[in-house]
């Protein structure tokens, strides 16, 4: 597919439907993510009350004036001397798969999450076989840094988390 115009901004309360109807075919649908089942609308907003008291970004994408995708940063460890690391999660409609979406969001979230002075951003990308995602996060300049095999049971499968990290700072 072409790539198409693609415009990122702050995720506002009025995209979390949006969010949740994305999430919730990732979650149904894919490996990319190990929860097997949808968190409500209730949860999806809690979450992201909770990202934004924490200063972490969460994004919206559209394309072509349509929302395309969403991504967000979120606490790599709950600990207090992990509070400059975060996790990012970047999550596409099936319709803008590649289309520039994932790359788009991931850009602005890294550029984002270095502005509110992050110092590392870590991928946890579920299933070692998600090329895309491991692509699109080396692209925007993650390393591997190890994989942890069969940690995941989804789908009558054992998964690996692939861990990737890209310095921000």
């Amino acid at each position: 597919m072409s790539q198409k115009s693609v415009a990122v901004s702050l995720a506002e309360n009025k995209h979390l439907s949006f969010m949740r109807e994305t999430y919730a075919r990732h979650v149904l649908e894919g490996t990319g993510s190990f929860e097997e089942v949808p968190p409500s609308l209730d949860e999806i907003e809690t979450r992201w009350r909770v990202r934004e008291s924490r200063n972490q970004p969460t994004l919206i994408a559209t394309c072509d004036g349509q929302l395309a995708g969403f991504a967000y940063a979120a606490s790599h460890k709950e600990r207090s001397a992990y509070r400059f690391t975060v996790e990012d999660s970047v999550y596409v409609g099936p319709r803008f798969i590649g289309q520039g979406v994932g790359h788009a969001l991931l850009t602005e979230l890294i550029n984002e999450c270095t502005k509110r002075q992050f110092r590392q951003m870590i991928a946890a990308i579920g299933d070692s076989n998600n090329r895309a995602s491991i692509a699109l996060h080396e692209q925007c300049g993650f390393r591997s840094i190890g994989i942890a095999t069969g940690v995941g049971f989804k789908f009558d499968s054992w998964l690996d988390i692939v861990y990737m990290q890209r310095k921000l700072l």
